[in-house]
């Protein structure tokens, strides 16, 4: 039992120490920050025949930028750009071989043997095995979406496994043109047929920011001189009436300034080229603004 002098020296030491304690500021808690997270950026690029050289001025400026690409989906010859560049993403060694290929190296006309149109697409299928590092879609070193239509169901179909070159061949078979492709059982023609600038494909695959080349800006041609001609025309109008819903899909949609250039005019290569750089060039603020945002 304690006595009253020590009774009361304990009854202060407890009293004093639960002043001290209470009396110190609690530590504040310290926000939880969430680590930066990079955008996710796909580049879509559409169909459009001869006018797909405009992809190349736009990719050139996405590099130079150092605006960053995690996917690519292409339909038609934006298939046939997004493989070169998907494969090997370099601008320069693309805008190089988009200077030296020609018409003769691609295209296969053939009215004689073929009564499913006049381009085999053998040539085509061909010049990207020799050009292209990847033998698969899968093997790309940017994940890369050829897009295709299911001739027969008229189905949009992705373009995942199997052969890059076959399947780059099936999205660029324009109907009444190019001979339809078999591809794992299905025949296959042009994406554009169904989705020529495929940002919805983009953003299911996962992209946050998608940037959408679209060659339908200015559809007018006044050199309509065979069926041919026609066939190529008929489908402009079409995929571009038809792929405005899609196009809602992309963040920033750039649209070259082209207009009057044929189906396979190989001679406007270099306008075609600058008038993507100049239309890319355009975009990059917002492409800019957008990706700050994740920041």
């Amino acid at each position: 039992m304690l006595v009253p002098g020590r009774r009361f020296a304990a009854i202060t030491a407890v009293l004093f120490c639960f002043l001290l304690f209470s009396c110190q500021t609690p530590r504040p808690v310290e926000p939880k920050v969430e680590p930066k997270r990079q955008p996710r950026v796909a580049l879509v690029l559409g169909g459009g025949a001869v006018k797909g050289f405009a992809h190349v001025g736009v990719i050139r400026v996405l590099e130079q930028e150092k605006i960053p690409i995690h996917m690519i989906v292409g339909t038609s010859v934006g298939s046939l750009i997004g493989s070169i560049y998907a494969s090997n993403p370099d601008a320069f060694q693309l805008e190089w071989l988009a200077y030296r290929v020609d018409k003769g190296d691609i295209l296969d006309f053939s009215v004689v043997y073929s009564k499913m149109g006049p381009v085999q697409g053998i040539k085509l299928e061909n010049f990207l095995d020799q050009h292209v590092k990847a033998r698969k879609i899968e093997d790309t070193r940017i994940p890369f979406y050829p897009i295709a239509t299911d001739l027969n169901t008229g189905e949009t179909i992705i373009l995942e496994k199997g052969s890059l070159a076959k399947a780059v061949r099936a999205s660029c078979a324009i109907p009444g043109i190019f001979v339809p492709v078999t591809f794992d059982n299905r025949t296959l023609v042009d994406g554009g047929v169904t989705d020529n600038v495929a940002a919805d494909v983009a953003r299911n695959k996962g992209a946050d920011v998608i940037i959408a080349v679209s060659l339908q800006k200015d559809i007018r041609n006044y050199q309509i001189d065979s069926v041919v001609d026609i066939i190529a025309q008929s489908l402009n109008i079409m995929m571009r009436e038809a792929g405005k819903p899609k196009l809602q899909c992309a963040d920033v949609v750039i649209e070259p300034e082209i207009k009057d250039v044929s189906l396979f005019d190989f001679s406007q290569k270099k306008v075609l080229i600058e008038e993507g750089i100049k239309a890319a060039r355009r975009a990059v603020p917002r492409i800019r603004e957008l990706l700050a945002t994740y920041q």
